[in-house]
């Protein structure tokens, strides 16, 4: 068959992600510091974009201040008499004269003591006008003060707040003092530079010795050192090393302690019949020297860990609303409010200018406009989402954790006519206020268990929590087995496999039966 180029015309329909429908798509998915960061950027790339908060507002009203706007007397000072014009015509002037004998009697010392030097202040004569001694100050002698700037703005406060220290530079300053030399301090650096958040020394000694193309003794010499800095127990390579250092310090790290620390599975496991075997210790014994474990830091760097934690802020706020319903709203304090400067971007585009000039301002008021549609297009959808989420979940806001239903995605998506992908972007890294507290808008989608007499579903989230309240009623004479919670559980029609709660119970950190029966055994003998 012989090859030939030809052109053909076809009609087709096809959808192009263009950059706004793709900026809208990841405005959505959002978190609202994400979305002040964004905005910031876009305010400092885009002339034509301003703040909300930026508009002037209207001047006070006459309420708010401390006199009457109407008085044709004006303000009074606070000795009653008011600076009228007439009053301050008086000040000005020059037969306003100053009483020098009398100034230095209440001030207790002579005039010229009054001001400092670098002020350059004018010696005021008996009978000079106080215009004129008021002429000789210069500016800076009016505003400049011990306290602040000469331009007579507020001192900055933050300039004078002490940095906060990290673990790596508390270390490196203890390091500075308890070793001179300079081969020592090096590898010391090099292992503090190893040491992680938690405090733990993370590298292996032999590598770092090969490294530093220096003895191992020497590196265990230097690591050493540095585990008798502050915090107590840093530099350690693993839980029972870090303990051991602290026990060391409080000097109470003898032979059966040592037997402790070096089974610390057995104690997580609540093995306290194989403990008393391994330390010879008796049972009050061994509950003191638990409870000594207990008081010890296992991470002792996380005094000095990370920057500073953020608060969670609510994207969407619920409040219970008369005739039994809610009332849902967006929180405005995480909204950035931006507006499009037209009037700006009308006066530029009638000046007379370069193409490339008038191109800019074209995209930047094209961007500007589609960035405004765009956060309010992603507050309409998320308050949309939350609206049908607090309907579809009404029982929990009523009830409880016991009375939440199983929902998807799907579900909500159907419900409020879109796509299944919108509805979760939306729900990622948001958040929602309830009178039950501040949950993620992802925790109301949860699996679905069958219920024994096919009726409604239960969801994986209420089933947790009625296996954390069964366990946390149980007696110490009556530990129940996960198959006595899966017997427990088919009386309240919840179809429920035995592996299911086993996973269920792992996830809310809650130990098996044995261990738990273990150590309400122990508690027993105690008390």
């Amino acid at each position: 068959m012989a090859l030939s180029a030809k052109l053909v015309m076809r009609q087709g329909q096809s959808l192009v992600m263009t950059p706004q429908l793709l900026q809208a798509i990841k405005l959505l998915q959002f978190s609202n510091m994400e979305l002040t960061a964004f905005v910031e950027e876009e305010l400092e790339r885009n002339p034509l974009l301003e703040r909300g908060d930026d508009v002037p507002e209207a001047p006070l009203a006459s309420a708010d201040m401390d006199f009457p706007l109407s008085d044709p007397a004006g303000p009074e000072d606070l000795l009653g008499r008011s600076f009228n014009e007439a009053d301050e015509a008086d000040w000005s002037s020059s037969a306003l004269a100053v009483d020098c004998g009398a100034l230095e009697a209440s001030l207790g010392t002579e005039l010229a003591n009054a001001f400092d030097d670098d002020r350059s202040a004018p010696a005021l004569e008996p009978g000079a006008g106080f215009s004129e001694a008021a002429a000789g100050l210069s500016a800076t002698s009016w505003t400049g003060s011990a306290g602040g700037p000469a331009d007579g703005e507020a001192p900055n406060l933050e300039a004078y707040a002490a940095a906060p220290t990290n673990l790596k530079d508390h270390l490196e300053a203890q390091l500075s003092l308890a070793v001179a030399d300079p081969v020592d301090r090096l590898i010391g650096l090099a292992i503090i530079d190893s040491v992680d958040d938690a405090g733990y020394f993370v590298d292996d000694l032999a590598d770092m010795a090969a490294r530093l193309k220096a003895p191992l003794a020497r590196v265990e010499r230097s690591l050493a050192v540095i585990q008798t800095f502050e915090p107590s127990g840093v530099g350690a390579r693993d839980l029972a090393e870090c303990l051991a250092i602290q026990l060391r310090e409080k000097d109470r790290f003898d032979p059966a302690m040592q037997a402790l620390v070096a089974n610390l599975p057995l104690l997580a496991r609540r093995d306290f019949a194989a403990l008393r075997r391994i330390c010879g210790v008796d049972d009050e014994d061994l509950a003191d020297m638990a409870a000594e474990i207990r008081r010890l830091d296992p991470k002792p760097g996380r005094a000095f860990g990370g920057g500073a934690v953020q608060p969670l802020v609510p994207d969407v706020i619920v409040r219970a609303a008369p005739g039994a319903t809610w009332h849902v709203e967006l929180n405005t304090d995480v909204l950035p409010r931006v507006l499009v400067n037209n009037s700006y971007a009308a006066r530029v585009g009638k000046a007379q200018g370069a193409d490339v000039d008038k191109s800019f301002m074209s995209s930047c008021l094209q961007t500007a406009n589609w960035l405004t549609k765009s956060l309010e297009q992603r507050a309409k959808t998320i308050l949309r989402v939350s609206s049908e989420i607090v309907r579809q979940q009404d029982g929990f806001f009523r009830h409880g954790v016991e009375h939440l239903r199983p929902l998807n995605l799907k579900t909500i998506a159907e419900a409020i006519g879109m796509h299944e992908s919108t509805v979760s972007r939306v729900t990622s890294n948001k958040y929602m206020s309830t009178p039950r507290g501040l949950f993620e808008l992802k925790y109301f989608f949860t699996a679905s268990i069958a219920s024994n007499d096919g009726g409604d579903a239960h969801s994986a989230e209420s089933v947790r929590f009625r296996i954390r309240h069964m366990i946390d009623q149980e007696r110490p004479d009556d530990i129940l087995s996960d198959d006595a919670i899966v017997a427990r559980l088919k009386e309240i029609n919840i179809d429920i496999a035995r592996r299911t709660v086993a996973k269920y119970r792992e996830s809310l950190k809650i130990r098996s039966s044995v261990e738990r029966r273990r150590e309400k055994a122990h508690m027993a003998q105690m008390y």
